[in-house]
């Protein structure tokens, strides 16, 4: 919708894609940091406020390059929520299923958000932009809500250990030192394998999800001949089959133990994802891509169970930032790169694309240590 409005090729528009992925990229060195200094509150209240700043101009239909700079703000706003939330979940008895009932609340954004963003666009002939007033909306009451909820969290779980060593000021330390020790956390997630393999898997996990989501639909359209206002709710399919996976197939991946539950998941997108490839049925493909969405909907609840477990308390919420990081510039590297092959090729790319990263996955995942199960 917005390429036509600003009658822009695939790639110019795939840049929001980039300065999603700078916000997050830029929030990894300064999450330990913000949450010392403030508190989980109050990192929320300001990861929900940059937000709603990132949306502000999209909803007054911004020139593009201000639509681009909004989405560094968005992605830097989300960075801080969802690395406070991942340690939260994380940090419950039963993780796995923690995990997997937040990002399945991610999902259902995703399926109803197409749905009535295309209502909007075809049955009230609304601009495209003002679909947003809806998540600035929602953004300005869980900016509240998540205030409240966790103004005294500190009081009532006691104060937490420091992530990284402080030093005191005894007036023997000088000024500097204490303020590059913000991103001491983050150069020591950096030097943990499984804070870097961890972030090669999440690259490609989010590449693949935000490629197969956000150009299936141009796919189907190209190459199947689909009616733009009806293939328009495929993508609505892949979410709602990406919710139903982070929320019924989470309990049974910790059963089955995460590590061996998501290399079956993973092959089975891949195969489903060829035959969307190589069967021309624009139903039989429908009904696939909501199949690899469902496969795919317990992998990342599954890898942040996994990676917390292998990761120091200390290590955590700087180590799962650098992991949301990468895994914002997968969703933004991947569709970029579609959309610049797509524009030369042909959008079926999309394709060959999101299975070669889902072997990426495989081999990052093999390489993981294992961990036992926490108990307490």
């Amino acid at each position: 919708m917005a390429n036509r409005h600003y009658d822009l090729g695939y790639a110019l528009v795939s840049l929001i894609f980039i300065g999603n992925a700078l916000g997050f990229i830029m929030a990894a060195g300064f999450i330990d940091s913000i949450r010392e200094r403030f508190g989980r509150a109050k990192t929320l209240a300001l990861g929900e406020f940059l937000v709603a700043c990132g949306y502000i101009p999209i909803v007054c239909t911004a020139p593009f390059p201000v639509i681009v700079t909004s989405y560094f703000l968005i992605g830097f706003g989300n960075a801080l929520n969802l690395a406070i939330s991942n340690v939260f979940c994380g940090s419950l008895r039963n993780a796995t299923n923690a995990l997997g009932t937040l990002h399945g609340c991610y999902g259902i954004g995703g399926t109803v958000g197409p749905l009535i963003a295309t209502s909007i666009v075809a049955v009230s002939h609304a601009v495209w932009s003002r679909y947003y007033f809806l998540t600035l909306g929602l953004t300005l009451f869980n900016g509240c809500f998540a205030t409240r909820s966790f103004w005294s969290y500190e009081k009532e779980a006691g104060q937490p250990q420091p992530l990284v060593p402080v030093p005191v000021d005894d007036g023997s330390q000088p000024t500097p030192l204490r303020r590059s020790v913000s991103f001491a956390g983050m150069l020591s997630a950096l030097s943990s394998r499984v804070v870097l393999l961890g972030a090669l898997f999440i690259f490609a996990y989010q590449g693949a999800e935000v490629s197969i989501s956000g150009w299936v639909i141009s796919f189907l359209i190209s190459d199947r001949d689909g009616d733009p206002s009806r293939v328009g709710y495929v993508t609505a399919g892949f979410w709602a089959g990406i919710t139903l996976g982070r929320f019924l197939l989470s309990a049974p991946a910790h059963r089955v133990g995460e590590k061996r539950f998501v290399y079956a998941v993973v092959v089975g997108a891949a195969v489903f994802e060829l035959l969307v490839w190589l069967v021309p049925n624009i139903i039989g493909n429908a009904v696939a891509v909501a199949i690899v969405g469902l496969l795919l909907g317990p992998v990342y609840p599954c890898a942040a169970a996994v990676f917390l477990r292998s990761l120091s308390r200390s290590e955590q919420v700087s180590g799962l930032g650098v992991i949301s990081a990468f895994g914002s510039s997968g969703g933004a590297a991947a569709p970029f790169t579609t959309g610049l092959l797509a524009q030369a090729v042909g959008t079926f790319v999309l394709h060959p694309i999101a299975i070669a990263l889902f072997a990426v996955m495989m081999v990052c995942w093999y390489a993981l240590p294992s961990k036992p199960k926490r108990s307490e």
